[in-house]
């Protein structure tokens, strides 16, 4: 299974555009030992000519223009139009996650993959996504039902090679899905759908697990990470209160979905004793000191045996 990593970083990518934060202020004036990163994007091959998508990022038309195996290549149709890129992936209907799908609304056919509750929010209750159906058949919608392993499929329904099984891994929808934000008091919407982490594998047995938002690990998550070959999880904060401190309000890590780095009960030290996969940080936010590779929480992290994902990484497992 081939990866490439378009984007690392959190909602608004770093450094983000209205913020001075220390790791933002110091990217900007060249003193900070790290990298600038677009919102967090990856795109999954078997055989490198036909990729999907796991979820849209905001920054999606960059990150594409910046991968050459996901350009149209010189022998496009007659047209002068087409793409490598087959199907997306959502893991939930968050702003950061979705709105790069309209990048791809040029009449390019595709199959995308989705909770009923996300497909409802993004495609159903969204204008703007009609843009992805001006033709017969330019998306073709699937639902992803937790616990139900699928293989993913282009529009014209030819096998990729990649199978997908989706689990839930987090209950919050997106602040603009209920009346004031207030999911709760929809009845039409399943909360385990919300957030999803893809356990994904190949026709050699190959598995990874991506979860770029991740609230908790259960015990069967954690069976599930000793049997995959690589992790790709959640990054976001270092500290529960990180954003509190630096903004001085605002809500912690698990208060938005997201499982801390550090401490007794975050996701350094519950995965410690998670050996045999290789283990990737994604979806950094920009106050979150590990951007720092000078840093001793940067050290830190890969003393525990993770690495920090970068823009524009390619791997294969």
């Amino acid at each position: 299974m081939l990866i490439r990593f378009l984007g690392s970083a959190a909602g608004g990518g770093f450094p983000q555009w209205n913020c001075a934060c220390t790791n933002c202020a110091r990217l900007r004036a060249g003193t900070l030992l790290s990298k600038s990163r677009t919102q967090a994007q990856l795109a999954i091959s078997a055989n490198g000519h036909e990729w999907f998508l796991l979820g849209a990022s905001p920054d999606l038309r960059m990150q594409l223009e910046a991968t050459p195996p996901l350009l149209p290549s010189n022998q496009s149709a007659a047209n002068h139009r087409s793409s490598p890129i087959a199907g997306v992936v959502f893991l939930s209907a968050e702003l950061d996650h979705s709105v790069g799908l309209l990048t791809l609304r040029e009449r390019h056919p595709l199959r995308i993959y989705a909770t009923a509750s996300v497909r409802k929010l993004v495609a159903e209750e969204n204008s703007f996504f009609r843009m992805m159906e001006r033709e017969p058949g330019q998306s073709q919608w699937n639902d992803l039902r937790l616990g139900e392993r699928i293989e993913l499929r282009n529009a014209s329904g030819e096998g990729s090679g990649i199978g997908c099984m989706a689990l839930s891994v987090g209950h919050k929808f997106p602040f603009f899905a209920g009346p004031g934000g207030r999911t709760d008091e929809r009845t039409d919407l399943a909360s385990e759908e919300a957030v999803l982490g893809l356990l994904l594998d190949d026709s050699a047995g190959r598995k990874m697990f991506y979860a770029p938002g991740l609230g908790e690990v259960t015990s069967n998550l954690m069976e599930i990470f000793r049997r995959c070959d690589l992790l790709l999880l959640d990054g976001s904060f270092w500290s529960d209160n990180e954003l509190v401190n630096a903004a001085g309000k605002g809500q912690t890590a698990r208060e938005m979905g997201h499982l801390p780095l550090s401490g007794p009960d975050g996701l350094l030290h519950v995965l410690a004793q998670v050996n045999g996969p290789r283990k990737i940080l994604i979806h950094i936010n920009n106050t979150n000191p590990i951007l720092d590779e000078a840093s001793e929480e940067f050290r830190e992290v890969n003393a525990a045996g993770w690495e920090v994902a970068e823009d524009g990484w390619a791997i294969e497992i």
